[in-house]
């Protein structure tokens, strides 16, 4: 479709302006709501009313009980989903609107429950992590090859997980995160066929791959390469609402009716049509438009990442990289990224992350040629501004630690606790979850001791800028830690 046809269909309906209501039923059911006068006596306590709170809650309306033909009702909600699966080949789909946290904590407690062995990426994200806690589950720990030039994480070896598994072969599951946070990525069809053949599913947190198999130059979608649950969060890389995520699963490892259970107790009984509706639309959008919508955003992102090489600033870049992901790496040049980020934010453009080393901004389909261009070229002006004397090549905390587990993070996080100072939590097992942000990929989980080298790593994320998440006390001056018996 030509940028002309795309604004003759806004001219039509400025509520769909892709004109996409007719093959997404939740779309469809959110328009005639919001464009019909109501009379609710329901939640929301709102009401539509905008004239209380302002437009803050403008389009907000709940799902019905009940199948409403014309309303956002779980009959729609069902419609909607396996329209979604019949799309990414699935033999179950289920819209969220928790985020990927919702989605990774059903999706851990769908394979494995107390006391049972899974094997995890350590470059998972902390809600996997967390649903860990409410699975009760024991996590055996893989980690990925890392690049020594950039620092950064590139791939799970499959000869890695499969020594794993000879180690461990009554583990129920093997989570990762694919691609990783900086758009990297395993072999998946590799990962599952080890998986498959000791019997038992492989989960795959792609929260930033939404977007992945709608494009030839993009990887497939990880589902069509083996695995067996893909966490996805919509509101990520396709024009979805913030918190809309999707879950996509095959039946021939996962118990379904068991991933259906958990992820109706990880979600809230009073979903946001609004929300879900998003999710609808940017399925068809994906479905009907996918290709020619990012096709030009895959070939500006590599215009500038040629721009951003020419100008001696380091790129991520490779087969094994997602196109979209624009990862600039600032050692080599001495500048700062917090300094970089900071004139940026006076611009008031935004970035997804930016620490000392790594910027990254985040591009996405709904980004054009124009405005990427504008971007690197400002992002290249302020990196000469910033120069200085090279720096060596770090990892980061998240990377480099090797954890050891004491108690299964389920029992560190129901034990009891005490607080000492930093100098003092060395040797001690931590009672919380220490995470420099972004990713989000933990140094210490509960239930690991704190060693010299974590404590390190950890100070020298803090003194670098590096925000401190998760963590009762960001400055790092005190710890909780498990009280001794």
């Amino acid at each position: 479709m030509s940028e002309h046809a795309f604004g003759a269909a806004t001219l039509l309906d400025p509520n769909d302006p892709m004109g996409l209501r007719n093959s997404a039923p939740l779309l469809d059911a959110w328009i005639r709501d919001i464009t019909s006068e109501r009379f609710p006596f329901q939640i929301p306590g709102h009401k539509g009313r905008i004239d209380l709170t302002g437009p803050v809650v403008e389009g907000d309306i709940p799902v019905l009980p009940g199948n409403h033909p014309n309303r956002i009702s779980p009959s729609l909600i069902l419609e909607a989903e396996a329209l979604a699966a019949k799309l990414w080949g699935a033999d179950l789909c289920r819209f969220g609107v928790n985020g990927s946290t919702g989605t990774n904590h059903a999706s851990v407690m769908a394979v494995a429950g107390p006391g049972d062995k899974v094997i995890v990426s350590r470059t998972l994200h902390k809600s996997v992590l967390v649903g860990m806690v409410y699975a009760g589950v024991v996590p055996i720990w893989v980690r990925p090859e890392i690049n020594l030039q950039t620092g950064l994480p590139e791939y799970l070896p499959s000869s890695r997980l499969r020594e794993t598994l000879e180690q461990h072969p009554d583990a129920k599951a093997v989570l990762i995160g694919e691609p990783s946070y900086v758009g990297t990525m395993s072999n998946i069809p590799r990962l599952s066929s080890v998986c498959h053949q000791y019997g038992i599913p492989l989960v795959v947190d792609a929260a930033w791959a939404a977007h992945f198999g709608f494009h030839p130059d993009l990887p497939k979608n990880p589902l069509d390469e083996g695995a067996d649950i893909v966490v996805t969060s919509a509101h990520k890389t396709l024009p979805s609402y913030s918190q809309a995520s999707f879950v996509l699963a095959k039946g021939d490892y996962v118990d379904l009716p068991r991933l259906n259970k958990a992820f109706d107790s990880t979600q809230t009984t009073s979903m946001s049509g609004r929300i879900l509706a998003s999710i609808d639309a940017a399925r068809a959008l994906m479905q009907r438009h996918g290709a020619e919508l990012i096709g030009p955003v895959i070939e500006a992102t590599a215009k500038g990442r040629q721009a951003l090489r020419e100008a001696g600033i380091g790129v991520i870049d490779g087969q094994f990289i997602d196109p979209l992901k624009l990862v600039i790496l600032l050692n080599q040049t001495g500048a700062d990224g917090n300094l970089v980020e900071a004139e940026l934010l006076s611009a008031n453009i935004d970035l997804e992350m930016a620490n000392r080393d790594v910027i990254i901004p985040m591009i996405t389909m709904a980004d054009t040629p124009d405005r990427i261009a504008n971007l690197v070229k400002r992002i290249i002006e302020l990196v000469q501004k910033h120069r200085g004397e090279p720096r060596p090549v770090k990892i980061a905390a998240a990377f480099s630690i090797e954890p050891e587990v004491v108690i299964t993070p389920r029992d560190a996080f129901f034990a009891p606790y005490e607080v000492v100072s930093g100098s003092d939590a060395i040797g001690r097992v931590s009672a919380e979850l220490i995470c420099p942000y972004p990713p989000g990929v933990p140094v210490l989980s509960p239930g690991e001791r704190i060693t010299e080298s974590a404590m390190t790593a950890l100070l020298e994320a803090r003194d670098s800028g590096i925000r401190i998440a998760f963590v009762s006390d960001p400055s790092l001056l005190t710890f909780k830690v498990l009280r001794d018996n």
